[in-house]
């Protein structure tokens, strides 16, 4: 059964269709890879399923319950995360604080309880505090918990946005090209944290240009061309499929 599956998603802006009947699904436990060439679709096919645009038509399924219209923070709770192509991190907190960011829809406290701060109050801020250490200490960044998040490297950075949102407690993680930017010895640091991430028990999708990544970590790969799904298969079958290969390197002539 599937975990995730979207029937003819389609999502236009205008006159612009970025989405094209998109039927997709993921199964439970799978690292699954969506690629594709830029303007592909592939970010507006993760903003659909993530509630930040709503789909012009079709259907969105997670663990059996529609989530078409729901709102991004509803989605969240019930087990989606991401992480943003573009690293979106609160610069001027601490390490620690914007992984104790991710806990916020886990928590009890309101504003009464954090106007009075009760004991129970506290003993959740010890708990979740104590959770966040060993998230940070999951990606490599505890050493740098107290620094502020705008003076890490950038590929700490991207450790960071990850950490923060396994913080979410999900049961399905989008990852937004996490390898851009990152040298070598950085990815191969990645593709090995994403593999942990998975025998966690967590489901991964990853949109990657990167494809030492894609076909290094991937056990199944969806290609979206001009917002249609051209292409699903193996790593071995995407890497020979002719209408991929002239997706990325155009026709060629005889």
């Amino acid at each position: 059964m599937s975990l995730l599956e979207t029937n003819r998603v389609s999502k236009s802006f205008g006159g612009v269709r970025a989405l094209d009947s998109v039927d997709f699904s993921v199964a439970q436990g799978e690292i699954a890879g969506l690629i594709g060439p830029n303007g592909a679709g592939k970010t507006t096919f993760f903003n659909c399923v993530t509630g930040l645009y709503p789909p012009t038509s079709g259907n969105i399924v997670f663990q059996g319950r529609q989530i078409n219209g729901r709102r991004p923070d509803e989605i969240v709770n019930l087990g989606i995360a991401r992480t943003f192509q573009s690293i979106r991190l609160f610069y001027e907190m601490t390490v620690l604080e914007n992984v104790l960011v991710g806990f916020h829809g886990k928590t009890k406290c309101g504003v009464p309880g954090a106007i009075f701060r009760p004991g129970w109050v506290k003993e959740e801020e010890n708990r979740i505090r104590e959770q966040a250490v060993k998230y940070l200490d999951f990606v490599g960044l505890c050493e740098h918990q107290n620094t502020v998040a705008k003076n890490l490297a950038y590929g700490l950075q991207r450790r960071l946005e990850i950490a923060r949102a396994l913080a979410t407690d999900p049961v399905l993680l989008f990852l937004d090209e996490p390898a851009a930017g990152m040298n070598p010895v950085e990815v191969v640091d990645l593709m090995n944290l994403i593999k942990r991430i998975n025998e966690s028990g967590i489901t991964v999708l990853l949109i990657e240009h990167h494809m030492r990544v894609v076909m290094g970590i991937c056990r199944r790969i969806v290609v979206l061309d001009y917002g249609t799904k051209i292409a699903e298969g193996t790593p071995e079958e995407i890497s020979s499929n002719p209408t991929v290969i002239e997706a990325y390197l155009g026709k060629v002539n005889a």
